[in-house]
């Protein structure tokens, strides 16, 4: 199951494990590129695919969403939690409405969503789970997103771990990825080449990433390959951070 896959890192997780064969479960606030996403995937792979609506942030919408989506699927045995939401604003200029806006999305939807999958993954004795934080949470910001993007992004790295050390004991890893410069909507819009070549200053790599860098990222730590991987950290982000 993947929150956030009509565009960007989520549509790229999803083509590439409908290619691989795994049953689609989507989870949007966008209806319509929810379904759009869901019959270009039935179309292209021919898997079984499914859409629920719902805010991640409220906790209500999200457990009947997945109620919907447990009723159309095979067991869950994987989600992937990308959904999220920029915010550029200085620090001295942020709102209690824009600070309560970024958590509840960026880490409150991740908690409702995990928290909802994790029971049923324990009934099944089986799951993968992998959420999208960010190397801002790592370097304060940095990025485009400035300080309550790189708080929530920072608490999806704690409750990663914590739930990696719960979580275990019923076959589940729990795991993160954390994107460096990613060409997408959270960017803030369309990179132009002076923006590209500013960020790929700071790379040991020549290039921005693409969201199938994450994609990839992302699909092996869901894989049965990872198995003996939990409670880490994946930093995508061509060398920008390094410990």
């Amino acid at each position: 199951m993947l929150t956030n896959a009509p565009r960007g890192i989520g549509r790229a997780t999803a083509m590439l494990l409908a290619e691989r064969g795994w049953s689609i479960g989507i989870l949007d606030i966008d209806e319509h590129g929810g379904h759009a996403l869901a019959a270009e995937i039935i179309e292209k792979y021919n898997v079984k695919t499914s859409v629920a609506v719902a805010d991640v942030s409220k906790e209500d919408q999200v457990r009947t969403a997945i109620d919907e989506l447990e009723a159309a699927l095979p067991p869950l045995a994987a989600l992937a939690n990308i959904a999220g939401v920029s915010s550029p604003i200085p620090y001295l200029e942020l709102t209690a409405d824009e600070w309560h806006r970024v958590i509840n999305i960026n880490l409150n939807g991740v908690h409702y969503v995990t928290r909802r999958v994790a029971e049923s993954m324990v009934r099944y004795g089986y799951g993968r789970i992998v959420s999208v934080s960010s190397t801002s949470a790592q370097l304060g910001g940095g990025t485009y997103s400035k300080t309550p993007y790189s708080v929530a992004k920072a608490g999806v790295i704690g409750l990663t771990r914590a739930l990696a050390r719960e979580l275990g004991p019923h076959e589940i890893t729990v795991n993160a990825v954390a994107p460096g410069p990613i060409d997408t909507d959270i960017m803030g819009g369309p990179l132009t080449p002076e923006r590209r070549a500013a960020l790929v200053d700071d790379l040991l790599v020549n290039r921005v990433g693409q969201p199938h860098d994450v994609a990839s990222a992302i699909a092996f730590l869901l894989s049965e390959q990872s198995g003996y991987i939990s409670g880490h950290t994946l930093n995508v982000d061509g060398g920008l951070y390094m410990h």
